[in-house]
């Protein structure tokens, strides 16, 4: 018995590792596509004096911010299949520990800044003059 819960263990984290990782991409092609639609924008408050750091900033917090979101949805989503299926399998109790989704949260914020920190550094490495002049 204790081989068959190894093997199902391995594959789960295979599988969230995966999730991760195409979740992780996603993330930055969202956050590269923001950055290009809105290089006119970052140009022009580069040219009115604003920061690297800034720019920076601002596009991972808006990539943290969309996996926290996606974070909050999908607990809410395991959080009612768990309720559904501790009550259509009494004998098979889940238990949703605050431990867990603290986990939950931190590796979804984290994904956020690891996935945005490539589109948001070419963000603040943008020339504002050149930026200015896109189209």
């Amino acid at each position: 018995l204790d081989p068959i819960k190894n093997s199902i263990a391995i594959a789960g984290l295979f599988i969230t590792g995966l999730s991760l990782f195409v979740g992780a991409i996603g993330i930055m092609n969202i956050t590269f596509v923001s950055v290009k639609e809105r290089t006119r924008e970052i140009g022009t408050r580069k040219a009115l004096g604003a920061r690297r750091r800034t720019i920076l900033l601002q596009f991972l917090i808006e990539s943290a911010s969309l996996c926290l979101l996606g974070g909050f949805i999908g607990l809410g989503v395991a959080y009612v299949m768990c309720t559904g299926i501790g009550q259509a399998f009494p004998s098979f109790p889940i238990q949703f520990s605050l431990g867990l989704v603290l986990v939950s949260m931190a590796v979804s914020i984290l994904t956020g800044l690891f996935s945005g920190f490539a589109p948001a550094w070419s963000a603040s490495r943008l020339d504002p003059v050149a930026a200015l002049r896109y189209e």
